[in-house]
């Protein structure tokens, strides 16, 4: 059976949390927000979970 080997460029853009949540920070929040407002760019900040399925195929992927 061959070793299982992890797909760096999901592990360079997730972290795992102690129960198991994939978390990732949303996209379109890098540069050029003094248009955007303020709320947008709060709820930008936030790391978000993947769900259901995903979060089981991003966990399998990463090899945890």
């Amino acid at each position: 059976m061959p070793k299982f080997k992890p797909h760096k460029g999901l592990k360079k853009r997730v972290t795992v949390s102690a129960k198991k949540k994939v978390r990732f920070k949303k996209s379109f929040a890098g540069h050029l927000m003094s248009g955007t407002p303020g709320r947008h760019c709060q709820r930008l900040r936030k790391k978000n979970d993947f769900k259901g399925r995903l979060n089981d195929s991003a966990l399998r992927a990463l090899g945890v």
